[in-house]
């Protein structure tokens, strides 16, 4: 996919637990976003943006790869509404190089390293790297629980 699309049409997180900004590139085994980090930021520490926020921004990033299968690829606007939730499972290994500061502009990429897929949810471990210009800030390989969140009726929907 080719076009940059609003994570927040994607993402159930919103301001202050947002920590992306656009997808740039997504296909089913790679994506790479952009986040600029805002002085009032709620990671922000001492003009730095915490390893906390990098691991956060790394975790929304990885989630696209794989909600990206709840969602119809003509709607990148999500205009079905669909409302996917997930949170990271495991951290399987994690190296901080160093902290982008505040008023700085990341790219985050990860690319998919495995998946388990059932009708209900899925699972995914992924590796994931963070920049800033040509600084090399994180790496770190987590693992993934993904599902679409139950319909009103307390039914789970599934894909």
């Amino acid at each position: 996919m080719s076009a940059t699309i609003d994570i927040q049409h994607f993402l159930p997180h919103r301001k202050p637990m947002l920590m992306v900004d656009l997808i740039l590139e997504l296909n089913k085994e790679k994506v790479k976003t952009t986040f600029e980090i805002l002085p009032e930021n709620i990671f922000v520490e001492n003009g730095y943006f915490a390893e906390v926020g990098l691991i956060e921004n790394a975790a929304q990033t990885c989630s696209s790869i794989v909600a990206q299968s709840y969602f119809d690829k003509a709607d990148l606007e999500n205009k079905d509404k669909k409302d996917v939730i997930g949170f990271i499972s495991s951290i399987k290994t994690l190296k901080v190089y160093s902290l982008p500061k505040a008023g700085e502009k990341i790219e985050t990429i990860a690319t998919l390293i495995a998946s388990f897929v059932t009708e209900m949810y899925t699972t995914c471990t992924m590796k994931c790297e963070t920049f800033c210009g040509e600084d090399f800030l994180m790496e770190c390989e987590i693992n993934l629980f993904i599902k679409e969140k139950a319909d009103e009726k307390g039914g789970s929907a599934t894909r």
